[in-house]
């Protein structure tokens, strides 16, 4: 796939956009059961986890989409401009976007979108 193409950018946006939809709709549906708290330990595995499963996810999404290896860099910023660009209103507005999660979870949901970020970077980065 030609990185300078505007069908590129339009498939990866896209592509990151459902992801961020797919996941809020879980949050919104199932994030008290997910998101938990009162239980460090299990936000803190939560956050490993998410961290590795997106680092996994991303190589294989882009690899799916034939995006040359040299461009996996800039498609897995593409891919994550959606969450980058959304989820700080979902933090902002966590009581009326998650009314099903403790308003005080705002934070670990932010650590935990910033995670899956990461997860996305590390993934390109690793085994180049």
């Amino acid at each position: 796939m030609n990185m300078n193409s505007y069908s590129y950018i339009r498939t990866v946006v896209i592509v990151g956009l459902l992801l961020w939809i797919a996941g809020t709709v879980v949050i919104r549906l199932e994030g008290q059961h997910i998101l938990r708290t009162d239980k460090p330990h299990v936000i803190l595995l939560l956050y490993l986890v998410s961290f590795v499963v997106m680092g996994l996810l991303v190589r294989r999404i882009l690899h799916g989409l034939g995006v040359e290896k040299a461009s996996w860099p800039a498609a897995a910023t593409l891919l994550m401009l959606p969450t980058l660009i959304l989820d700080p209103f979902s933090c902002l507005f966590f009581g009326a976007v998650f009314p099903n999660l403790d308003p005080g979870a705002a934070g670990a949901f932010g650590g935990w979108m910033l995670i899956f970020c990461g997860g996305a970077v590390a993934g390109v980065w690793v085994k180049r």
